[in-house]
């Protein structure tokens, strides 16, 4: 593999998030826990809100049952939480949690340690 600047950052990013993986103060993920928030970040920085049943959508590889007991386990990690719509009690969301913000906040300072390096 070429080892230019930029595949060496995300190498080094890699293995700073790996390591973070690693530490006790976060949940331990599975990639498909993982996939599934890295969408649902996406969305949510574009401000948009997820309904439950679009989440279960939003990953064509997984079955929609898949994704639903991921949401349930993404949940009892603190890592989403469910909200309802005022308007409509049948809808529900998937909301991001202060553990979210940490979860991404600590990716983001492995990404700029990285860069630094």
């Amino acid at each position: 593999m070429p080892k230019t600047k930029h595949s060496l950052t995300y190498v080094k990013f890699l293995h700073l998030a790996n390591a973070l993986r690693q530490m006790p103060s976060l949940p331990v993920l599975d990639t498909v826990e993982e996939h599934l928030l890295n969408v649902f970040a996406s969305a949510w920085h574009a401000g948009r809100q997820v309904a439950v049943m679009e989440a279960t959508r939003m990953v064509p590889d997984l079955s929609e049952r898949t994704v639903f007991r991921r949401l349930k386990t993404l949940e009892s990690k603190g890592l989403v939480r469910f909200g309802e719509n005022p308007r409509d009690h049948r809808v529900r969301y998937v909301l991001p949690t202060d553990q979210t913000e940490k979860y991404f906040h600590k990716l983001g300072e492995c990404m700029e340690q990285a860069r630094a390096r």
